[in-house]
C-alpha cells in the first residue's frame, strides 16, 4: 500500500490487507462490524479507511509467549532434535 493512513480502500483492496475474503468483509460492513465509508450515499459502494483497517490489525495483536526455554518442565529451544 502507501503512506496515506486516511487513502479510501475499496473491498476487494481491504479483504486482502486484511487476510479475509471480500464477502466476508461485505458481511462485517453489513452487520457494522467495521466502519465503512460510502462516498456515492447509502446506495453507492463500500470504502474502508487504512487508518482505521491498521488500527483493526492492531487491535488483533496478542502477546507472544514466553520463549520455550523459559516455560516449566520444558528444556531447550527446539523441538525434536
Amino acid at each position: 500500500m502507501d503512506d496515506h493512513p486516511d487513502r479510501l480502500l475499496d473491498v476487494h483492496e481491504a479483504a486482502t490487507l486484511l487476510g479475509l475474503k471480500a464477502s466476508t468483509l461485505y458481511q462485517w460492513a453489513y452487520e457494522r462490524r467495521v466502519p465503512v465509508v460510502k462516498p456515492s450515499g447509502p446506495r453507492g459502494p463500500v470504502r474502508f479507511r487504512m487508518s482505521t483497517l491498521m488500527k483493526l490489525i492492531d487491535s488483533w495483536e496478542r502477546p507472544a509467549l514466553r520463549p520455550p526455554s523459559e516455560r516449566p518442565g520444558v528444556r531447550g529451544g527446539s523441538r525434536g532434535t
